[in-house]
């Protein structure tokens, strides 16, 4: 079964619900069978654990779903030739700043040379909440994408954030350079993303009353050369959201082979400039500031780049 890993808050309507069949309502292209069988593997976790299928779901709790674990060939191993760019790390979580090109974890065609691979080699013991491929990672980046990541070494820490992810309370800036010179200096795109419906390894902005909600902010803060740096607030999070909306402004981020052009870049210019959350243990709000990487300071922006450098941050991670 191809399954993308997914992660629920159970809202109201659903509490009292037996757990398989919550499971199938968020899981419409499966049966209650195929449901029943994930369960009993293990690959859905209700409050952090296994449990049964008829199991009733409360408001609140925070449903997993993962892919069930690969074959022996396939299993993650810990790679500790791997780089791995640690912002910050404590007893509970450890937030690295991914380079771009580099796959958060193992998947179809990517097993080996992973970032979750080179987070195994550095911490043994992580969440395993999101199943044994994807210790302890809480959210995603694209392959293409640089920047802040946290991931979780503990079930408690996991659950705590996946429900911030969830309840959009965490705060993701990113910055984009896209083609074109931007015509607003702001707003805000509210637009429904569903999967492609010819190229399924696409996302596309839905028809009317189809897709998932999908909303982000955005400001240019420069436009030079026919091009514009831009900075990004999604609320939401779904997958390739930043990159299906600039396209769906007119505006696809440089290097984008899917939804723009490659041109000479070695891959798209979208980095996760800054991750603010709530950490579970320590209860205090902190921010995070991955480095700007090399390949996306044009000179065409270099006041900005410049200015990053001189202006102190309040993030625990270096600008």
């Amino acid at each position: 079964m191809n399954i993308p890993p997914t992660s629920t808050v159970v809202g109201s309507p659903y509490a009292g619900w037996r757990l398989d069949r919550f499971a199938v309502a968020i899981l419409p292209s499966l049966s209650r069978t195929c449901v029943q069988s994930l369960i009993h593997s293990g690959c859905v976790r209700l409050r952090g654990r296994t449990a049964r299928p008829s199991e009733k779901v409360r408001t609140g709790d925070i449903l997993f779903v993962c892919r069930p674990v690969a074959v022996a060939s396939t299993s993650l191993v810990p790679e500790p030739t791997m780089p791995l760019h640690v912002l910050y790390e404590d007893t509970d979580l450890l937030v690295v700043n991914k380079e771009a090109g580099v796959v958060v974890h193992p998947g179809s065609g990517n097993w080996k040379g992973t970032l979750a691979g080179a987070i195994l080699a550095r911490c043994r013991n992580l969440s395993k909440v999101s199943g044994a491929e994807r210790p302890g990672i809480v959210h995603r980046l694209d392959k293409g994408t640089s920047g802040c990541l946290v991931v979780a070494k503990n079930d408690a820490t996991h659950c705590s954030l996946s429900r911030e992810f969830a309840l959009r309370k965490v705060k993701k800036t990113y910055l984009a350079i896209v083609q074109g010179v931007c015509t607003r200096t702001d707003g805000t795109i509210c637009a429904p993303i569903c999967r492609h419906p010819i190229h399924r390894q696409r996302m596309s902005v839905a028809p009317l009353l189809k897709g998932r909600d999908a909303v982000t902010h955005y400001q240019v803060l420069s436009s030079a050369r026919g091009t514009s740096l831009v900075v990004c607030f999604p609320q939401t999070g779904r997958t390739h959201q930043i990159r299906v909306h600039l396209k769906y402004l007119g505006h696809p981020v440089l290097g984008d082979a899917i939804y723009g052009e490659r041109r000479s870049f070695p891959h798209h210019l979208l980095h996760a400039w800054k991750l603010s959350f709530f950490h579970p243990t320590k209860r205090v709000s902190m921010e995070f500031c991955a480095p700007i990487p090399t390949e996306m300071q044009l000179d065409a922006f270099q006041k900005f780049w410049m200015l990053q450098k001189t202006t102190p941050s309040k993030a625990f991670g270096p600008l």
